[in-house]
């Protein structure tokens, strides 16, 4: 059997999920052999299909499997009207990111053409900067619950999980990637002037990690104002770092200025352990099978997939035949 650092899992999922990662594959099978990488590509059904079928999601032993056997995994999109509470979707998602806690959520924002840009007068220099969002706290633990549901009493309670070792890791990796790539700025957001006590947390401790990193500036700006910027000004911006739910909303911004959602590639890092990489679009059942889905962003994903893996040249090579494509 082939070293673990060259088994790549494959989920395709459900909907174009299914169409898209097809394509990547195609790439990752092209460099593979060309290359001579030496991987080793392993498909699994999880997703709609088979949770219909036999009531399995993603089963605690798959993770361990992942774990202990596996270098990364590549995750297609999840979602199928068939199952409209996303109960599967949510087991596998949520079960990876927190069971193999990849509490980074890498996201490049990178412009291929000026055409594909929603703002006038903007260059492919203009919209080039990453979004670090983190993975595993926040609004997305589940923490909560809802009281007397279903009469005009009702109550719903969500929590916002914050710790200072979730917040302070995935600061650091945040200036780490930064002073490892030459980048001069970290931009912190939170909304620390009416989330009083998160915010708290996510200041105080990117101002304390920041003082180790002297020649790094560190700027702060409220996520209201923050999202405001990037649609203003988003030459501006290197590096950002922000909370789960926070990240989960800026990076679709940030996709859309690169051209949409198809565009959009990203990763999701435990840097001690295997790594999960996925586009970021949603299933789109009404499109699916029918070619016509934009197969980008999952093939910026392999390439992804590939630089995390020491790849970086290969990884290289699938971002500027996207970027001749385009």
């Amino acid at each position: 059997m082939k070293n673990s650092r060259h088994k790549i899992a494959i989920i395709p999922g459900d909907g174009i999920g299914i169409d898209v990662t097809r394509e990547a594959v195609k790439i990752l099978e092209f460099i593979n052999a060309r290359c001579s990488l030496d991987l080793e590509l392993v498909q699994f059904d999880f997703g709609a299909d088979k949770y219909l079928a036999t009531g399995v999601s993603l089963p605690q032993e798959q993770i361990d499997d992942f774990r202990e056997n596996y270098a990364a995994i590549f995750l297609g999109a999840l979602g199928d009207p068939r199952i409209p509470d996303m109960a599967h979707a949510r087991d596998i998602l949520f079960g990876m990111r927190f069971g193999l806690d990849l509490y980074v959520n890498f996201r490049p924002v990178k412009l291929f053409d000026v055409k594909l840009c929603p703002l006038k007068g903007k260059s492919v220099d203009d919209v080039n900067f990453v979004v670090f969002r983190e993975n595993t706290e926040g609004l997305y633990v589940g923490l909560g619950g809802i009281f007397k549901k279903g009469t005009k009493d009702e109550v719903a309670v969500q929590e916002s999980v914050n710790t200072y070792k979730g917040v302070e890791r995935i600061i650091r990796y945040a200036f780490e990637y930064a002073r490892a790539h030459g980048h001069s700025k970290v931009t912190m957001s939170d909304k620390n002037n009416a989330l009083r006590f998160e915010g708290d947390l996510w200041y105080r401790v990117f101002q304390q990690v920041g003082e180790e990193y002297p020649t790094i500036q560190k700027e702060h700006w409220f996520i209201d104002a923050l999202a405001m910027q990037m649609i203003k000004k988003p030459e501006q911006f290197q590096v950002i770092v922000t909370n789960n739910m926070f990240g989960d909303i800026i990076t679709d911004i940030g996709a859309q200025l690169q051209g949409g959602l198809g565009m959009a590639a990203s990763g999701n890092i435990n840097p001690n352990g295997v790594c999960m990489f996925e586009p970021v679009h949603g299933s789109a059942p009404k499109y699916a099978g029918k070619n016509i889905a934009n197969p980008f962003g999952a093939i910026l994903t392999a390439g992804l997939t590939l630089e995390h893996l020491g790849f970086n040249k290969e990884g290289e090579i699938i971002e500027a035949a996207v970027r001749q494509t385009v």
